[in-house]
C-alpha cells in the first residue's frame, strides 16, 4: 500500500540558523571548562583587582576615579575575549576532530548558517557574561557612566567579531591539542599583559606601543573610554574593524571543516 504522506519540507533559514544557535549557547552554558574560563575566572579577576592595591590605579589619567570604575571594563573586556576567543577556539577544533562541523556542513544549515549560529550563540553568553559581571560589579561600587552605554554596545560586537574570527583561524587550521594549548596561552598572555585589565600604556617602553595595536588592547580601551567617559574611542573602534577583517581573510583560507 503506498504511503501518501506529504514531504517534510526543511524549515526556514532563520529558523534553522536559531534552533542551531539556541543548541550550542545551550551547549555553552553547560560545559564546565566553558564556564569556567568564561565566566568563573574573569569574576575572580574583578574581585582580586578591585581589593588588590597592584597595580596603583590612582595616578595618571584616572587620579581621583574609583578603583572599580577602572577595572570593570577591563574584566568585562576580558569576558569577551574568553568567550568568543578562547572558548570558540577550542570548541572549533574538537568538532573538527569529532567531525561535527564536516557533518553539519552538509544539512540543510550549511556552513554559513553554522558560522552565523555560533556568532549568534557567543553574542548571548556574552550578554549573559556582561549581566552577572556588571551586577557584581555594581555590587562593588561600580557605577558605569550612562552614555557610555551604546559605544560600550557596539565595541562590545565588534570585539566579538575580531576575537571569533581569530579562533576560527586557530581552531580551523590546527589540531585539537594544539589549539586548546595555544588557545588557553594566548588568553593567559593577552590577559597579563595585553591591554585587556590594564591599558597598554602601562607597559613599560617601546611594549606599550606594540600591545596598543593588538584587538585585546582595542578592546579593552574602547570598553574604558565609553564606561568612564562615556566617549567614542575610534582609534579603537577602527583597529576592531581591521582586526576583523584581516582575521575574516585568514580564516577563509585556513579554515578547514575536518582534520
Amino acid at each position: 500500500m503506498t504511503s501518501t504522506a506529504a514531504p517534510t519540507r526543511a524549515a526556514r533559514p532563520l529558523a534553522r540558523v536559531l534552533a542551531q544557535a539556541r543548541f550550542e549557547t545551550a551547549g555553552l552554558l553547560r560545559h564546565g571548562e566553558q564556564l569556567l574560563v568564561s565566566l568563573v575566572l574573569p569574576l575572580l579577576a574583578l574581585l582580586a583587582l578591585v581589593h588588590v592595591p597592584y597595580p596603583d590605579l590612582s595616578v595618571g589619567p584616572w587620579a581621583g576615579v574609583e578603583r572599580v570604575d577602572v577595572v570593570v571594563p577591563g574584566v568585562l573586556a576580558l569576558a569577551v575575549m574568553s568567550t568568543a576567543f578562547t572558548g570558540q577556539a577550542i570548541l572549533l577544533g574538537f568538532e573538527r576532530r569529532w567531525g561535527v562541523l564536516r557533518l553539519l556542513g552538509t544539512t540543510p544549515l550549511g556552513r554559513g548558517g553554522l558560522l552565523l549560529a555560533k556568532a549568534l550563540s557567543v553574542l548571548v553568553v556574552v550578554a549573559v557574561q556582561m549581566t552577572v559581571l556588571g551586577a557584581v560589579g555594581v555590587a562593588l561600587g561600580w557605577r558605569p557612566t550612562p552614555a557610555g552605554l551604546a559605544p560600550a554596545a557596539v565595541v562590545v560586537v565588534l570585539g566579538v567579531a575580531a576575537f571569533a574570527l581569530l579562533a576560527a583561524c586557530l581552531g580551523g587550521a590546527l589540531r585539537a591539542e594544539a589549539v586548546l594549548a595555544l588557545a588557553n596561552l594566548v588568553w593567559v598572555l593577552l590577559a597579563g599583559a595585553g591591554g585587556v585589565l590594564l591599558p597598554a600604556g602601562m607597559l613599560p617602553g617601546g611594549l606599550g606601543a606594540v600591545v596598543s595595536l593588538l584587538p585585546s588592547a582595542a578592546l579593552g580601551d574602547g570598553l574604558r573610554s565609553a564606561l568612564l567617559d562615556g566617549a567614542w574611542d575610534w582609534p579603537a573602534l577602527c583597529l576592531l574593524v581591521l582586526w576583523a577583517a584581516l582575521a575574516g581573510l585568514v580564516a577563509r583560507r585556513l579554515l578547514r571543516w575536518s582534520d
